[in-house]
C-alpha cells in the first residue's frame, strides 16, 4: 500500500529526486520503502490541478460534499490495522493513542458533514428591496462566504491522523469547496501516503474532481517555499514550530499577493494556582500537573510549561507532589530524533541558570537509542523567570517549570508581561475567581482558551472551541484550528445585488432549499422568502 510515491491530481508521480526514508524512533533503524522530494514541476502541477479543479469542487452540490467527507470517514476506517502499525513505526505513539486519535479524524469528518448540511455557517444574510423607499430606493443584497481557492495544507509531526493529512486543515478546506494540496510530513510519510490514498478513493466514490486533492512529500525548506509562493495558492494552514510558522509568514507577505498563513506555533500555557485551590488540594493539583506534563512525552502545544504560586508551605506541598509524580514516569520515545534532541537542549540550558533547581525527575534513566525522554521538573523564583527569557520559550517534551510568587500582583504582572498564548490555566475555587477577577481580565487579552481547575492537554473538537491566541501562539487570533469555526479560514464574504432568484446560489434564494438559518430583513429564520 506505500509505493513513495506522490500523489498528484489522481495519478502517482515515481520521481526519484532526493529519496529518503522514514525512522523508527524507537529503534533509530530506516523504514522500508524510499519516499522522493517533491520537484518545482510538482508543486506547479499539483496547483495548477486544484485551480482548475476550483469550480468544480464549490459547485457540487453540499449533499455532495458532505457524503464525501463521510466516505473519507469511511476509506480512514477501511484503511485498518495496517494503518495503525505504520503510523506507530514511524511515530512511537502508543496504540491506545493512535485507535483514539484515528477515530478523532473520523469524527472530524462527519462533524463538518453535518456542519455544511445545516448551512448556517455561511453566515447567509437577505436584505430584501425596498423599491418604494425615499429618497433612495433600497436594493435586493444578499450575502454569503464562499470558498477563496487553492489551500496548502502542513501537517503536524505529533498528531498524524487529526492534524494532517486528513486532520482538520484538510477536511474543513474541502467541506467549504476548496482544493487542498498537503505537504505530507516528512517524520510519517508513509502514514501521509496511505491517508492520501483514502482522501483519493473518496473523492472518486463521490465522482468529485480528484485534482481536487494532492500529497506531495518532502523534508527540505525548499518545497515548503515553493508551495506558499506559488500564485495559485491562496492560503496555508500550518502546525508546527514559532520558526517554521513565522518563516512561511514572511514568504506569504512578501508574494505579489500576498496571502494569509494560518499558523498555531505552541505556547507556554501559564498556569496559575490561587491560594483556595492550594489549600483545599495542593497534592492532588501536582499529581494532574504531571498527568498533563507527561501526556504523550510532552509533544502538546498546549503542555502547561510554567506554573505560578504563591510562596509557602502549600506551594511546597504542591511541588513535592509533582516531584514524586515525576518519578514515576518512566522515560519514553519521542515522535522523531530532532525532537528529542531539542528537548534534552533546552532543559539542559534551563539547568544552567543560576537559581534555577530540578525539583523532580524520572527516576530510570532514557534509553537514547530509542530516542526517549524524561521528565524534568524545575523550580524557581518569579523574579528569576522574569529575567531569563530561556525560561519563557517552549521546550517541547515532558518538563516544566514552577515559579514561586511573593504576590498575588507579583501574579497579575507576570500575566500582563505574556505574549499571546493558546491556553491559561486557572486553578482556585469560586470564591478565589471573583477575588482574584482582574488576572482573568488580563488572561482573557492574552489567551485563546480559559480553562479552570483543569489543564489545557486534551481538545474537545466541537462548535464552541478555540484553538489559537494572539500572536505568536497564533498568526492570527480571530480564528481557530480545530472545531467547526475552523472552516472560516478558507472563505471569504460575497454580497449578490439585484441579482435574479435563479442566478443566486442556492442557499440565498427565496426557496432556500436547504432549510438554512438565515438572517432575512434583520431576523432569523430557516423560513422561505
Amino acid at each position: 500500500m506505500i509505493t513513495g510515491h506522490h500523489l498528484i491530481a489522481g495519478r502517482e508521480a515515481a520521481s526519484e529526486h532526493s529519496l529518503f526514508q522514514a525512522e523508527n524512533p524507537s529503534t533509530s533503524k530506516k523504514l522500508e520503502t524510499s519516499f522522493a522530494e517533491a520537484s518545482l514541476a510538482e508543486v506547479d502541477e499539483a496547483l495548477k490541478a486544484a485551480d482548475g479543479a476550483f469550480d468544480s469542487l464549490r459547485l457540487a452540490s453540499v449533499e455532495t460534499r458532505a457524503l464525501f467527507l463521510e466516505a473519507l470517514a469511511e476509506e480512514i476506517l477501511a484503511l485498518g490495522e495496517p494503518l495503525l502499525e505504520r503510523a506507530q513505526a514511524e511515530t512511537a505513539l502508543p496504540m491506545p493513542r493512535l485507535i483514539g486519535e484515528r477515530g478523532r479524524a473520523v469524527n472530524q469528518c462527519k462533524m463538518f458533514a453535518a456542519l455544511i448540511r445545516e448551512g448556517s455557517w455561511a453566515a447567509l444574510s437577505i436584505d430584501r428591496a425596498m423599491p418604494e423607499r425615499a429618497p433612495v430606493p433600497k436594493p435586493d443584497v444578499r450575502k454569503m462566504l464562499l470558498p477563496i481557492g487553492p489551500v496548502v495544507v502542513f501537517g503536524a509531526s505529533n498528531f498524524p491522523f487529526a492534524i494532517g493529512v486528513v486532520g482538520t486543515d484538510t477536511v474543513c478546506a474541502l467541506a467549504a469547496g476548496c482544493p487542498v494540496v498537503v505537504k505530507g510530513h516528512p517524520a510519517h510519510p508513509g502514514t501521509c501516503e496511505m491517508l492520501g490514498r483514502a482522501v483519493m478513493k473518496a473523492l472518486a466514490k463521490t465522482g468529485l474532481p480528484e485534482a481536487a486533492f494532492s500529497l506531495l512529500q518532502g523534508r527540505g525548506h525548499e518545497l515548503g517555499r515553493a508551495l506558499v509562493e506559488h500564485p495559485l495558492t491562496q492560503a496555508v494552514a500550518f502546525t508546527g514550530s514559532l520558526r517554521g510558522g513565522r518563516a512561511l509568514m514572511d514568504i506569504a507577505a512578501a508574494r505579489e499577493q500576498p496571502i494569509p498563513v494560518y499558523a498555531e506555533m505552541g505556547s507556554i500555557n501559564p498556569v496559575f494556582l490561587l491560594p483556595g485551590a492550594l489549600k483545599e488540594r495542593a497534592a492532588k493539583i501536582g499529581e494532574a500537573y504531571i498527568g498533563s506534563v507527561t501526556m504523550g512525552v510532552g509533544q502538546f502545544c498546549t503542555n502547561p510549561a510554567v506554573v505560578l504560586g504563591l510562596k509557602g508551605a502549600t506551594l511546597e506541598t504542591f511541588v513535592q507532589s509533582a516531584a514524586e509524580h515525576a518519578a514515576k514516569f518512566p522515560p519514553q520515545t519521542m515522535l522523531h530524533r530532532g525532537i528529542c534532541e531539542t528537548y534534552e537542549a533546552g532543559t539542559a540550558v534551563w539547568s544552567t541558570i543560576g537559581g534555577v533547581k530540578l525539583a523532580g525527575q524520572s527516576e530510570a534513566e532514557p534509553n537514547n537509542e530509542a530516542t526517549q525522554a524524561a521528565c524534568r521538573i524545575f523550580s524557581t523564583s518569579l523574579d528569576i523567570l522574569e529575567s531569563n527569557e530561556e525560561l519563557r520559550r517552549e521546550v517541547f517534551g515532558p518538563c516544566s517549570i514552577v515559579a514561586s510568587c511573593d504576590t498575588l500582583e507579583d501574579m497579575l504582572r507576570f500575566a500582563r508581561s505574556l505574549d499571546g498564548q493558546l491556553t491559561a490555566a486557572i486553578h482556585g475555587t469560586p470564591e478565589d475567581l471573583r477575588e482574584y477577577a482582574p488576572l482573568i481580565r488580563v488572561l482573557e487579552r492574552k489567551a485563546g482558551r480559559l480553562i479552570f481547575n483543569g489543564f489545557g492537554t486534551g481538545i474537545e473538537p466541537c462548535p464552541s472551541m478555540h484553538h489559537g491566541g494572539p500572536y505568536p501562539a497564533a498568526s492570527h487570533s480571530f480564528f481557530t484550528s480545530i472545531g467547526t469555526d475552523s472552516i472560516l479560514r478558507f472563505v471569504r464574504p460575497v454580497s449578490y445585488q439585484g441579482f435574479p432568484d435563479d442566478c443566486l446560489p442556492s442557499a440565498l434564494q427565496n426557496a432556500n432549499p436547504g432549510g438554512a438559518m438565515r438572517l432575512v430583513d434583520s431576523q432569523l429564520t430557516r423560513d422561505a422568502v
